[in-house]
């Protein structure tokens, strides 16, 4: 019998961290998740390494960031010769298996997993591949992700959040029942929610009955007042100069936070079997978002940018034998990959095959801190981008850089939501040149682009060489020409989202 402690790891989607009560919000209705952060230790400043979902989840599941992988976009492929902490823990003796989403794109949807629970909900294939001009708006997200929106007694991401549960919740009882397999587990259940369309069921959104959600706290801006790239998100999203009425943001602020509660619940379930079956003294919960979500701050929603809302994510680790800690310095999804191998194989494991980006965050479960002089670096090299956008966070500032659009600098201490970009005040000329150097030492911007783009056009061509006759999906667990509810882009995305749905109890 090992003593090495079994993992649940559970991600959740486009969940920013100021939405839960570890992170000072009052308005959550959470309660598993706020006893896991009062048993936990609480990253205070966790960030995702890219704010969209397939490269945010190949970043993290390699623990590199998405330029050295090449998994570009939501539709780039994670290559089957790079290793993610599904192979390191199998080949470290756990079992590996895997219920809910992923956004593995390619032919291989097991990338080190033993078992996979659930089909994936998104495409394998290159669907979602960005054009030279970008993405069109019925292919990502538009208005109805803030206007329709409120309560739903049933969506077709409620119909595949069940599914990763119930099949997870099964994978639990099977483990603890099973006498051939002694090895211990990496269980991932990964939640498609609070991902817009912000729909939540009537149950949830009671649960905010009488409730003051507040507003964002930073404004709508005008199309002047955003940043190019805040622009160029908005355009691409229908959004830009669009007002949305107070009613409108209330209500789908009202819902998201009702879809964080549904993750609860889910949460508790996954924990009362661990308590059911005698697993909860030897199993580390690890809970985090691939990124963060912007819920109307500036008028913006969704993902895609370094602000705060967007990048920023919770990360909670509850390790058997730690005490609950507050930890203050900077974190990532990278560094996932080796503190599940810190969790397995002891505190401060480094890979003996590759260098990783991250690191193993265990010995911050103690005594530890984090060194305050920590860098930690994200990309967006997807759609609305004319060059690679670049971001660095380290000490109080973060600098984000393209070589296309001017620069921003913000003191996120002095300044938390971002409203002051220091790039051209001369007090900060030094910080601003010095930030500027390095990330001009990291990335080669114009070779990364140039590799981009290539990226692209054979992806391209292989997709519409694959349009022709009969074709065949990548996605694990449907025999071909399967009709199947998960979204396979076939249609606009939001087309599909806003399917399999009754009519919308009145709100």
């Amino acid at each position: 019998m090992t003593n090495k402690p079994n993992i649940l790891f559970i991600q959740v989607d486009q969940l920013m961290a100021e939405a839960l009560g570890a992170y000072g919000n009052t308005v959550c209705h959470a309660p598993n998740l706020d006893r896991l952060a009062e048993r936990g230790a609480v990253f205070e400043r966790a960030y995702c390494n890219y704010p969209l979902c397939a490269p945010s989840r190949a970043s993290m599941a390699a623990g590199q960031l998405c330029s050295e992988i090449g998994a570009y976009d939501n539709a780039a492929e994670l290559p089957a010769s790079v290793p993610t902490y599904a192979h390191y823990l199998r080949a470290a003796g756990y079992r590996t298996a895997l219920s809910g989403k992923m956004h593995f794109i390619g032919p291989d949807q097991f990338h080190g997993f033993e078992r996979r629970l659930t089909p994936d909900v998104y495409p394998a294939d290159f669907s979602w591949v960005p054009r030279e001009t970008g993405m069109k708006p019925s292919e990502t997200n538009d208005t109805r992700g803030v206007t329709v929106a409120g309560q739903a007694e049933r969506t077709v991401q409620m119909d595949y959040d069940d599914r990763a549960t119930f099949e997870a919740v099964q994978y639990l009882y099977d483990v603890a029942r099973d006498t051939e397999d002694d090895r211990p587990f990496f269980l991932q259940v990964s939640w498609t929610h609070p991902h817009d369309p912000f729909l939540c069921k009537p149950e949830h959104w009671d649960l905010y009955e009488g409730k003051d959600i507040p507003a964002p706290r930073t404004p709508a801006l005008s199309k002047d007042e955003h940043d190019v790239h805040a622009a160029r998100l908005l355009d691409n999203f229908s959004m830009l100069g669009v007002e949305f009425s107070p009613e409108e943001v209330a209500r789908a602020r009202r819902a998201y936070f009702g879809s964080v509660s549904y993750v609860d619940e889910m949460l508790g379930r996954l924990m009362q079997v661990l308590e059911a079956t005698g697993q909860a003294d030897n199993t580390a919960i690890v809970f985090t978002s691939d990124h963060g979500e912007m819920l109307g701050e500036r008028g913006m929603w969704f993902k895609k940018h370094f602000y705060e809302p967007s990048l920023r994510v919770p990360l909670i680790v509850a390790a058997p034998g730690r005490a609950p800690k507050r930890v203050a310095g900077l974190a990532s999804l990278v560094d996932l990959l080796p503190t599940f191998m810190g969790l397995a194989e002891g505190p401060g494991w480094t890979s003996p095959i590759e260098a990783l980006a991250g690191e193993d965050l265990t010995p911050y479960l103690g005594e530890a801190e984090i060194s305050p002089d920590r860098a930690i670096h994200a990309e967006y090299l997807a759609e609305a981008a004319p060059a690679p956008i670049l971001m660095i966070r380290q000490g109080r500032f973060k600098y984000i850089h393209s070589e296309a659009d001017p620069l921003l600098l913000f003191d996120v201490e002095a300044d938390p939501d971002e409203r002051e970009n220091l790039a051209d005040n001369p007090d900060h000329a030094d910080t601003l040149a010095r930030f500027t150097a390095e990330a001009r030492r990291k990335w080669d911007s114009d070779a990364l682009w140039q590799d981009i783009q290539e990226s692209r056009r054979r992806r391209l061509m292989i997709l519409a060489a694959l349009e022709q006759g009969k074709g065949e999906r990548w996605n694990h667990g449907e025999a071909a020409g399967q009709q199947v509810p998960w979204y396979r882009g076939l249609q606009g995305y939001n087309e599909w989202a806003f399917e399999h749905m009754p009519p919308r109890t009145a709100d």
